[in-house]
């Protein structure tokens, strides 16, 4: 026995592998929020397997990801929560969130499945297994208002479109809250249909009070290039601030690299300098943003990362308390109120605009294009500003009918008209 004590522990590779669901959108306007995050997760899977996968007691046990395509439609996502949950016995789902989150919150509260969105405005008091522990969407968006305020006091109006949905309401709320607490006026406001597919004239209406700032809001890719290659027609030559800019190398080669110049959105490539600081926690960006783009050429958006991020702080719970079964998992994740985001030391929070401490808030990178690139030129706090004008949000989203309380009556009605029937429960 005192030998056999002495003895190194020899891992064995289980049979059985861990399954991660990935529900989101693999095609249509919002792909480029879904199936990036999906590419993402199989380098984050092969590089795990290729180190023999989670340790697990005295087991090593290889990953799958197991992908549905939504479409960013709540019927679809109904069929793809039981798929994942009920049939392939998935430890986490992984989404973007949004529209089809009303329809599966009931799957996911039946079976108790851990799942997390990019969404914090899809968390209420009746999700209680969805957590928002990467992007903090929309309100990290107030901090690129702050910032411009701050280094570009001439910039008085903002003009601002949004699409009509889950992703563009809470976040022109978000928007227009952080305008009124940097004192500039929005002179125009156009909320156009998910669908809408004429942005030359949503940027003529915008246009049409001679703004300062013409702000994309959280537009879809295809309409974020559609919105920026119209106002270049129209020889606009102010500020542009948007919630992302994904595949920008191909705005500028569609207008001119003078054009796109200081516009300011939030997302950076992952080769950024700026990440290699000692508060960032995404391990080996640089080699992760090459990967990515050898594997994947011209699919880097907004959400490669983070999917994969979220996997890796999955990763740690399940390694320390040494199971992967999703309360458990959960309970070690949020323990203690604090953890850390991709950006640094961040802190479970929520209650007060989502009605559950469910979203992991810290600070947030404001990016410019300078010369040609996306460059992180500041890293800003999302609770500092949250202290000195949170109420200034709370109204801007009970206005848009946004606040936790008064999406519960409007998702009961969507989850019950989408789902047709009680979802069944895994034994």
């Amino acid at each position: 026995m005192a030998v056999t004590a002495r003895l190194p522990k020899i891992d064995f590779l289980a049979r059985e592998k861990v399954r991660i669901g990935v529900l989101a959108p693999l095609s249509g306007d919002s792909a480029a929020w879904g199936r990036p995050g999906y590419e993402g997760c199989r380098i984050w899977a092969d590089w795990l397997n290729a180190k023999g996968g989670l340790r697990i007691g005295n087991q090593r046990r290889l990953v799958d990801i197991v992908a549905f395509d939504d479409e960013y439609d709540p019927v679809r996502a109904v069929v793809g929560a039981k798929h994942l949950v009920l049939e392939q016995n998935v430890k986490i789902i992984l989404m973007l969130g949004g529209d089809t989150v009303p329809a599966i919150t009931d799957i996911l509260s039946r079976n108790k499945m851990l799942a997390t969105t990019l969404l914090p405005s899809d968390l209420s008091p009746d999700t209680p297994y969805l957590i928002a522990p990467c992007e903090v969407h929309p309100i990290y968006v107030v901090t690129g208002v702050a910032w411009l305020a701050e280094n570009f006091p001439n910039l008085k109006t903002a003009a601002i479109c949004a699409q009509k949905d889950a992703l563009g309401l809470p976040s022109v709320a978000s928007y227009k809250a952080a305008f009124e607490a940097a004192g500039i006026e929005i002179v125009k406001e156009i909320l156009f249909p998910a669908q809408e597919q004429d942005m030359d004239s949503v940027v003529e209406g915008m246009l049409s009070e001679c703004p300062d700032i013409l702000c994309w809001d959280t537009a879809y890719e295809p309409y974020v290039h559609a919105l920026t290659e119209a106002a270049f027609k129209r020889g606009f030559r102010g500020q542009i601030l948007s919630c992302t800019c994904d595949n920008y190398q191909s705005l500028i080669a569609k207008t001119s690299s003078d054009f796109m110049e200081g516009f300011t959105f939030q997302f950076p490539d992952f080769d950024d300098p700026a990440l290699n600081d000692a508060q960032i926690s995404f391990r080996r960006p640089a080699e992760f943003f090459a990967e990515f783009n050898r594997r994947f050429p011209g699919e880097w958006s907004a959400v490669s990362w983070e999917y994969c991020a979220i996997l890796e702080m999955w990763r740690n719970a399940v390694e320390t308390i040494q199971t992967v079964e999703p309360l458990p998992v959960l309970s070690a994740i949020k323990m203690g109120g604090y953890s850390r985001n991709v950006f640094g030391a961040a802190r479970w929070w929520g209650r007060e605009l989502f009605g559950i401490d469910h979203a992991l808030v810290g600070s947030w990178p404001v990016v410019r294009i300078r010369e040609g690139r996306a460059r992180i030129v500041e890293f800003r706090s999302v609770l500092d500003w949250w202290d000195r004008h949170g109420d200034i949000l709370k109204n801007h989203m009970r206005a848009y009918g946004q606040m936790w309380d008064q999406r519960l009556d409007q998702q009961t009605v969507i989850a019950r008209s989408s789902a047709g029937h009680k979802p069944l429960v895994r034994s």
